[in-house]
């Protein structure tokens, strides 16, 4: 490895610190809720992956995830104020980040094709960042570009053609 790319490389210990730090604040948050649930742990990519499991409600993920990307942003505030750093750390609740992911990818998909075939750009409603990035993704893997335009929180993605 050179050393531009170790400088770029993760540090693993310290993505697990986060991780670590991500977990016990979640939990102390459930007890708190009184709610039960499991946090599983893991680095994916550059960046911590807290996932809270085995819940029976989607309380803690909101309409459209709105209480989730809000509990995210708290444990990430968490995180910096013990570790002085900015977090990239992703939190997942009862695996609605993986449906999403799904339901993005096809999303992007779906819509890369219909550009293509009809050669007009396509703009998409507001997203989050998380679900932007899965469609800007999705339309790459499909050979198309896409934009994201706006501000904050009405952001949202344009599929361009070829």
């Amino acid at each position: 490895m050179t050393e531009a790319e170790q400088e770029k490389a993760p540090d693993l210990s310290a993505l697990e610190q986060e991780g670590e730090i991500a977990a016990d604040y979640v939990e102390g948050l459930l007890d708190i809720a009184d709610i039960d649930g499991d946090i599983d742990m893991d680095v994916e990519g550059d960046r911590a992956l807290v996932s809270v499991v085995g819940l029976k409600g989607t309380e803690l993920v909101g309409a459209g995830g709105e209480v989730l990307e809000a509990l995210q942003e708290l444990t990430r505030l968490a995180v910096h104020r013990q570790t002085g750093e900015r977090s990239r750390l992703m939190l997942d609740v009862a695996g609605y980040r993986e449906r999403r992911r799904a339901e993005l990818t096809k999303l992007g998909t779906e819509v890369a094709n219909q550009v293509r075939e009809r050669g007009e750009p396509k703009s998409l409603n507001p997203m989050t960042p998380f679900e932007r990035k899965i469609v800007h993704d999705a339309v790459a893997s499909a050979g198309l570009r896409s934009e994201s335009e706006g501000e904050e929180p009405q952001r949202y993605v344009v599929v361009l053609p070829a």
